[in-house]
């Protein structure tokens, strides 16, 4: 198990290390100088060429990407270029917000999406089945932006439900701040359920088909007993793939929520760093993002050697 371990770890830092290459190249391939963007449109040839020197622009790309993994390693990502604020410190005000969404999306949309999947694979062609498929259905056809208006207009105006713009802490109004978070986290949570009912019910309906389920079932085991301790749990190795995949691009994803909902998010932060050309700020959400996917990879294999003994096993193969 611990070899198992260390050969994953292994691949996510290798992996990260490629990503950050990416990132780097990437953000300089973007259109723009940040240079003249911080000196001004008007500044003349001299103070563009001081503020590159200045921001280390003139400087080897090979270079520059060593003295950005350098820096990186450490935490610090240097200063925003629009702001001067240290770039570590607005993606500490802006991640936990972001954070807080994607979880309580994700946690909307496993609810949903296992209750649907189980009810779907339990009655097939029967209502319940063909409720889920339909809900499935909706979930994966409707835009989240004009889902997420229609909430707005709805169910804030017009019914007077949920706010439809703002942000409390959690942390701070515990109760307050998830009445904030709700109805981001429904819209959110609808595309992201549909997606994890449709692999549970395909996870359930193999599994219900196979011999030791019906060996269960002859032995004289209730139902409940069959569905749960037997059917959902070999299903799981499957769900929890999608769980895991799902809940990174919820926290990469969250840029037009953010946005109808005017949280303070990172996803914010990312678009006004793109169109000011930050760099700084650019490559550090961009690096910190992929980092947030490679350790809920991480965590999602970890969990396969809990959920299924045999995983365990190959680890120690290897």
């Amino acid at each position: 198990m611990v070899q198992y371990l260390f050969h994953r770890v292994w691949q996510s830092a290798v992996t990260l290390v490629l990503v950050s290459i990416v990132v780097f190249a990437g953000v300089r391939a973007l259109p723009g100088d940040p240079a003249t963007v911080m000196a001004g449109e008007q500044a003349d040839p001299a103070t563009i060429a001081a503020v590159r020197a200045q921001l280390g622009l003139d400087r080897p790309l090979v270079v520059q990407y060593f003295e950005f993994a350098k820096h990186a390693l450490a935490g610090n990502f240097g200063r925003s270029i629009r702001t001067g604020t240290p770039v570590s410190d607005m993606i500490g005000t802006t991640l936990p917000v972001t954070l807080q969404l994607a979880f309580y999306a994700m946690l909307i949309a496993v609810l949903a999406g296992l209750i649907g999947g189980v009810l779907a694979a339990v009655y097939r062609g029967r209502w319940p089945e063909w409720a889920a498929n339909g809900f499935s259905l909706v979930g994966l056809s409707v835009p989240t932006f004009w889902l997420g208006l229609l909430a707005v207009l709805y169910l804030s105006v017009g019914l007077g439900l949920f706010p439809a713009s703002g942000y409390v802490s959690p942390f701070d109004h515990p109760l307050r701040g998830l009445y904030f978070l709700t109805l981001p986290a429904l819209i959110l949570g609808v595309t992201h359920a549909a997606v994890v009912q449709r692999q549970t019910r395909s996870a359930m309906v193999e599994t219900l088909s196979t011999d030791f389920v019906r060996t269960a079932r002859a032995k004289g085991l209730g139902p409940r007993a069959v569905i749960v301790r037997y059917a959902l749990r070999n299903s799981l190795i499957v769900v929890t793939t999608v769980i895991g995949l799902q809940l990174g691009l919820l926290i990469a994803g969250t840029v037009v929520t953010e946005r109808i909902f005017s949280l303070p998010g990172i996803g914010k932060l990312t678009l006004d760093s793109v169109f000011s050309r930050d760099y700084p700020v650019v490559q550090a959400v961009v690096l910190v993002v992929a980092l947030s996917y490679i350790v809920i990879n991480l965590l999602v294999d970890v969990l396969y050697s809990v959920i299924d003994p045999r995983v365990r096993v190959s680890g120690r193969a290897q």
